[in-house]
């Protein structure tokens, strides 16, 4: 759940980057943290990444969720990627699609039609994974003051 405690510390340190990077020309970043009920099987989930090595226990290294939302246009059963994020130390060794594909498959069981997200084009290493693993542009389907792209993909 996201108000776990390690969910939670992954999810202020996100922000915190996201505040530290965002475009000033946008203004001020505003994080909304998530909700439980959102991120509850079947209207969602939230799962961690965790890392382990030899000398201890796993260490949870990043987040990123899935969650039912209103249909889109066509009626279609729409999920939402959301809070996608690895500590920096964590990236670059493929965890970040994985995570992904895995939220994919979780939206796919519950019964979704089509994956969205809405992210900012500063994020370029985030927006180049999400275009290599399929999704395209879209219409704003949300009104995120954080957000200036929105993607889509379907599921199937």
């Amino acid at each position: 759940m996201p108000t776990d405690p390690d969910a939670h510390e992954l999810l202020v340190g996100y922000f915190a980057e996201r505040a530290a990077g965002f475009p000033a020309a946008q203004g001020e970043y505003r994080p909304t943290f998530p909700v439980d009920a959102a991120f509850t099987p079947p209207a969602g989930v939230f799962l961690l990444v965790e890392q382990t090595d030899a000398s201890g226990p796993a260490t949870p290294v990043g987040c990123g969720g899935v969650r039912r939302i209103e249909p889109g246009p066509d009626g279609a059963v729409r999920y939402e990627v959301k809070h996608l994020w690895l500590r920096p130390a964590a990236r670059g060794g493929g965890e970040g699609r994985r995570l992904l594909v895995e939220l994919e498959r979780r939206a796919a069981g519950f019964g979704a039609d089509e994956i969205v997200l809405d992210t900012n084009a500063s994020l370029e290493a985030a927006g180049g994974l999400y275009r290599s693993s399929g999704y395209v542009s879209v219409e704003p389907y949300n009104d995120n003051p954080n957000a200036d792209l929105w993607l889509r993909k379907p599921v199937g």
